[in-house]
């Protein structure tokens, strides 16, 4: 079962999604405002382009121990995995031909084409830290609801909690990182 959200008075309406094909429209009208609003269903056609180009350049298994970032599903897309390398992981909205490290896809306007920077790297003692920075976005970057300041660097650990506009993402380490 999925859920959709009014857009006039923010009202969940649940309907059942195995029911219906990809691509197609669905109209919905809201039992407590009566706004009539329509949805797509499916994946976007981004998905099929994104795994194509990333099947060319495999993620080596040395490069996957680093963790991942975890986008939660909202009303933009669905939730995606997306591996971490060592050194700087440069975050933002997948389109083709940009040249980020970690693009993830939605069609969130808020999200910026290089919206962020996760650095990687190890301290004196060999363990993984993680430092998160915006990099100049629109719409900011936000750990635990409070905003990343111009060049602010702010370490974070497994299971934090950041905001790049209206999209959640959760650092998620592997068990022997």
């Amino acid at each position: 079962m999925k859920r959709v959200r009014c857009p006039k008075c923010d009202t969940f309406i649940i309907f059942d999604e195995t029911k219906y094909e990809p691509g197609q429209s669905l109209v919905f009208q809201c039992n407590e405002c009566g706004k009539q609003f329509g949805i797509r269903i499916g994946v976007l056609k981004l998905r099929d382009t994104q795994k194509e180009e990333n099947s060319k350049t495999q993620i080596s298994s040395e490069e996957a121990e680093y963790g991942c970032i975890v986008v939660i599903e909202n009303v933009f897309h669905f939730k995606q995995e997306i591996p971490l390398r060592m050194g700087d992981n440069v975050i933002g909205k997948y389109q083709k031909g940009n040249p980020i490290n970690t693009p993830f896809e939605t069609v969130d306007p808020s999200v910026d084409l290089n919206h962020c920077t996760l650095n990687v790297s190890r301290n004196k003692r060999g363990e993984l830290i993680y430092t998160l920075s915006d990099n100049n976005s629109n719409t900011g970057t936000f750990v635990d609801n409070v905003e990343l300041q111009p060049r602010e660097r702010r370490r974070i650990e497994d299971g934090t909690l950041f905001t790049l506009g209206a999209t959640s993402i959760i650092l998620k380490l592997t068990p022997n990182s």
